[in-house]
């Protein structure tokens, strides 16, 4: 790729107006053959919005010129440009249920089995030949739920791809590594770069910054829907990014560590299902413990366990001293439990319901009258309050949470579990998929939390934000707790060498986790 190559994808003056609020204003970038363009910026800042109006699910408003460059290097506008755009979203769009083969074949509408899962020799070798293109390896006829998050989304890639008249078409990838960790990440990361080194050009949208740095050659950053800096990678850092999607310098939240010197609110004994073998824990109130892990050694199915979303075969699990029915979210939100979900579109809210329903929904007694009806004065009146302290943007209580920026989403979905006043919060990956300027916010929820006397434990792949928050944290490994590491060694080099098993002088290899 140079500079002087004719770009592939070219935008000019893109806007949209949604009633009340200017989404996109005027955004103009352009994406060459085998370049890696990285579109950064605040949830909130357009980048899902430009997003949508590439893929017409949102029209833009007159003016916007969308141009994608045929075979003959024709620049095509309007409905014939799209064929030259290819889009992976966040969720991937893949059906779990169905092989690898069945899913590439998914709107396959000329072979007249657009509706039936397809078969066949053919359809196999056709599917393995497309994944080997990216270097990867897989059973194309097992279901896609039963592939690792990396493996399913090599899979995405390559439906996406399937079936691309020449190789210089634009592939848009919106937060493909969300889900991802360490070397699902490099995985996926190689299967981009091929799909540059053919000649396509991919927009890459990630809050992952040293992912950009790694990955992209150049940066477009959005802010209040406008173009605010366009730079080469080679130019940047992390802190210059930083600054430039929030406009300031923000410093990392100031924490003073107490270590926990409440009673217990939760305790844990000899917990095992799943990946977790014989876990236990003594959570105190107004302490922030954290779980470190790579993926596989039992920490995303901890919280879910300990909440009853996740079956547990074995061990006792006491809140305030009183000991939970396994298996049952309702007795542990009786108990005084709350749970943040790592995949909040599936889990964590109600994504048609509007922000008032959603806030509200897991304690309706207050707001109850006589007969059992909701007082929708005090409900709008509690929604407002909650909005303003979580910085709500735009401040829409009846505005559906599907409309809102990821970050405003998780914002609300932490808010509805405070709004309950929990003993004990339950944090899995709070901040995935959530730009730096929401995660400051964020992390300032939790401190607020724990002042109040909330004893929180955050299950989280990001060991920036453990040694951030945390006073002290616990090591997985196979389902064991492997190292218990106290606030004073924590550091994101002591937690990436335990999780890996590497020796570490002082380590305290083999601790239960109690106290």
């Amino acid at each position: 790729m140079t500079d002087t190559a004719a770009p592939l994808l070219r935008i000019e003056g893109m806007s949209k107006t949604f009633p009340g609020l200017k989404a996109l204003d005027g955004v103009s970038l352009e994406v060459r053959p085998g370049e890696v363009v990285a579109v950064l910026g605040h949830n909130g800042s357009g980048k899902s919005t430009l997003v949508k109006v590439l893929a017409g699910v949102h029209q833009a408003d007159p003016g916007t010129v969308i141009e994608v460059r045929d075979a003959e290097g024709a620049l095509m506008e309007g409905a014939a440009a799209r064929e030259g755009l290819h889009f992976i979203h966040q969720d991937l769009g893949l059906a779990d249920i169905l092989t690898t083969v069945e899913n590439l074949g998914l709107g396959r509408s000329e072979r007249g089995r657009a509706f039936a899962p397809v078969r066949g020799a053919a359809e196999r070798r056709h599917a393995q030949q497309l994944i080997a293109r990216f270097g990867a390896t897989l059973d194309v006829t097992v279901p896609v739920g039963k592939l690792s998050p990396a493996q399913r989304a090599i899979v995405a890639i390559a439906r996406a791809m399937d079936g691309w008249s020449r190789p210089d078409n634009v592939l848009v990838l919106d937060e493909p590594t969300a889900a991802l960790h360490g070397d699902e990440v490099k995985v996926l990361f190689e299967a981009i770069r091929r799909v540059a080194s053919s000649g396509a050009g991919v927009v890459f949208i990630s809050h992952r910054l040293d992912e950009v740095l790694e990955l992209a050659d150049r940066v477009v950053v959005l802010r209040d829907g406008r173009v605010v800096a366009e730079q080469a990678t080679g130019e940047l850092d992390h802190d210059t990014m930083v600054t430039l999607i929030a406009g300031r310098e923000i410093d990392g939240t100031a924490v003073t560590h107490r270590g926990g010197t409440g009673e217990p609110v939760l305790s844990v004994t000899g917990l095992g299902g799943g990946e977790i073998s014989d876990f236990s824990l003594t959570l105190r109130a107004g302490e922030i413990v954290g779980i470190s892990g790579i993926l596989g050694s039992g920490r995303e199915q901890l919280a879910p366990m300990l909440f009853g979303a996740r079956h547990r075969s074995g061990g006792r699990v006491e809140v305030d001293g009183r000991e939970l029915v396994p298996d049952d979210t309702g007795a542990a939100i009786g108990s005084g439990m709350a749970y943040v979900p790592a995949d909040r579109r599936r889990s964590g809210v109600v994504m048609d319901m509007s922000v008032r329903e959603n806030l509200t929904l897991p304690l309706l007694r207050p707001l109850r009258r006589s007969f059992w009806r909701l007082d929708r004065r005090a409900e709008r009146a509690q929604t407002r309050s909650w909005m303003h302290t979580v910085g709500l943007r735009p401040p829409n209580p009846e505005q559906p949470l599907k409309l809102f920026s990821g970050g405003n989403q998780q914002k609300i979905v932490l808010a509805k579990w405070l709004r309950v006043r929990p003993r004990v919060l339950l944090l899995d990956e709070p901040t995935q998929g959530v730009d730096v300027g929401a995660i400051a916010a964020l992390h300032e929820l939790v401190l607020n939390a724990r002042r109040d006397g909330t004893g929180v434990l955050v299950c989280s792949s990001d060991t920036k934000e453990l040694v951030s928050l945390c006073d002290r944290v616990l090591v997985l490994k196979d389902g064991r707790v492997v190292s218990e590491v106290p606030r004073e060694s924590l550091t994101e080099e002591r937690l990436v060498r335990d999780e890996l098993g590497l020796q570490t002088a002082g380590s305290n290899s083999g601790t239960s986790g109690a106290e």
